[in-house]
């Protein structure tokens, strides 16, 4: 490869999300010391069960007051804004990191959830899924978890552990997340 060419987006997708998307603080929607920051990780598989090391993950969501952040500055970070927005690519090993709040519901009796978006090479566009939190009483009403057969929901509801939220991902076969359609 010829080292003075640049890549750009009108590529193929991928892989060059390294290069131009990610940002400083990208991953940190909040400092780690702050109150209530929590760890969002996770790992990202193909079909095969093998790592992707050159994807890129933004999620968005709302505030822990269930507020959806609407305002300009989303790549901005300053240490105390809470933008909403958070942008992380995966490491050799596939996995990915965020600092982060756990949100709050946007209404009454609804499901706190972090929207997800994945890029990757390969990939015509891009992936849309939630992450729901684990064992929020609202998941047992929440209209698009109700409507997917039990067996699948459990992919798009996060795992509470010692590390703090744990959201694997996998892009195909037996243990497939679920993806959505946006028309």
């Amino acid at each position: 490869m010829n080292p003075t060419l640049k890549p750009t987006p009108g590529q193929t997708v991928g892989p060059f999300f390294g290069f131009a998307l990610p940002y400083e603080q990208g991953p940190e929607l909040v400092t780690a010391g702050v109150a209530g920051a929590i760890r969002l990780y996770g790992t990202i598989r193909d079909g095969a069960g093998t790592p992707i090391p050159d994807a890129l993950l933004e999620i968005w969501q709302p505030d822990a007051d269930g507020n959806i952040i609407e305002r300009p500055g989303s790549l901005q970070r300053d240490g105390w804004t809470f933008t909403g927005f958070g942008r992380a690519a995966t490491a050799r090993d596939g996995s990915y990191n965020f600092t982060t709040i756990e949100p709050g519901p946007t209404a009454a009796g609804a499901a706190p959830f972090i929207a997800l978006t994945f890029f990757a090479r390969g990939l015509l566009d891009c992936l849309f899924t939630r992450i729901y939190l684990p064992d929020h009483p609202a998941l047992q009403n929440d209209p698009l978890l109700t409507a997917l057969p039990p067996d699948r929901r459990q992919s798009m509801i996060a795992i509470r552990d010692d590390h703090g939220l744990r959201f694997d991902v996998c892009l195909q076969g037996e243990a497939e997340t679920v993806w959505l359609a946006f028309a």
